[in-house]
């Protein structure tokens, strides 16, 4: 009895966990939920990392890893892991949560001055890491957010296809198609597909 309450007055560890592919909200709410029904307590969640509080008798980091990959997720443990991490969080930045109205600015451009390494660099540590290329990567982003743009009806394609940065309606279409099997038009009146969530994509 007296181990018992000796191993349960031990201070809580608190530790900050970076995590893969959590990279939308409604991963913060999956990883809270996830962690907090193994008896872990979360101090601040941010997309990317989280502060938590165990018991260094029942949990660990490895436990916590083999917990998140559950939801395609996991805790990075390598400068790679965290660069990548990076890259992707940009990319869902810039595709999804600035304001495109006025056209997104080149990708290119956008990920080198946000992440400090050329462009050369960052592709080839993304596809080094990866399954896809990150020009992949970028592009399933993009056609994501075409989805969610027409499914607001606030734009026409013409609007979309400027603000996506495509050159025409006609290469927009061509590539959506190339990329989710089925047309444009088929998708607004709701005869084929689905959005993806932004942590899965590129993860077939």
């Amino acid at each position: 009895m007296s181990d018992i309450n000796h191993i349960d007055k031990k201070p809580l560890i608190r530790q900050i966990i970076r995590i893969k592919n959590m990279i939308c909200n409604c991963c913060k709410v999956s990883v809270r939920e996830l962690l907090e029904q193994h008896g872990i307590k979360v101090e601040e969640l941010e997309l990317g990392y989280a502060v938590v509080l165990y018991k260094g008798s029942e949990m660990s980091l490895e436990k916590m890893d083999t917990l998140l990959k559950k939801l395609g997720m996991g805790i990075i443990k390598t400068r790679e892991d965290q660069m990548i991490e990076k890259i992707k969080q940009a990319v869902v930045d810039l595709v999804h949560h600035m304001n495109n109205v006025n056209s997104i600015v080149r990708k290119s451009d956008y990920l080198v001055e946000k992440l400090g390494m050329s462009y050369q660099q960052l592709s080839k540590a993304f596809s080094h890491h990866e399954s896809i290329t990150l020009e992949k990567y970028i592009i399933l982003n993009k056609i994501e957010r075409i989805k969610e743009l027409i499914d607001q009806n606030e734009f026409s394609l013409t609007e979309i296809a400027y603000m996506m940065d495509y050159s025409s309606v006609h290469y927009l279409s061509g590539q959506f198609k190339k990329y989710t099997g089925y047309s444009v038009s088929d998708y607004k009146v709701g005869l084929a597909g689905s959005k993806t969530s932004l942590d899965q994509i590129g993860q077939d």
